[in-house]
């Protein structure tokens, strides 16, 4: 669950691949531990019958969301919407002047 939240935290606002820019882990940046914030998890132990002794994926589900819900606290925080991921201040800044200059 932590990291499906990460890598939707990492997607959001950090990971983008550049040729020839970011070709090693030094240079493509993914979230690390003070990147991501404490996770209170709430297991609900409901059986999936088709699963094996009961169990069910998660990763997916909690990874799917993040990103889209970063993107929208964004939004409201700014009123500018960032079209193109990751969200880096630079992107922000720029979603923010654009939308001053159509003033």
């Amino acid at each position: 669950i932590e990291g499906g939240i990460a890598q939707g935290i990492g997607m959001a606002l950090m990971e983008e691949y550049i040729p020839g820019r970011t070709e090693n882990l030094h240079d493509y940046l993914i979230p690390t531990i003070g990147d991501v914030p404490p996770i209170e998890t709430i297991l609900l132990e409901v059986p999936d019958p088709e699963g094996p002794f009961g169990a069910k994926g998660l990763g997916e589900h909690v990874l799917i969301p993040t990103a889209p819900a970063i993107l929208n606290a964004i939004r409201h925080a700014t009123g500018v919407l960032v079209s193109k991921i990751p969200a880096t201040p630079s992107r922000i800044r720029a979603a923010i002047r654009d939308k001053e200059a159509r003033r």
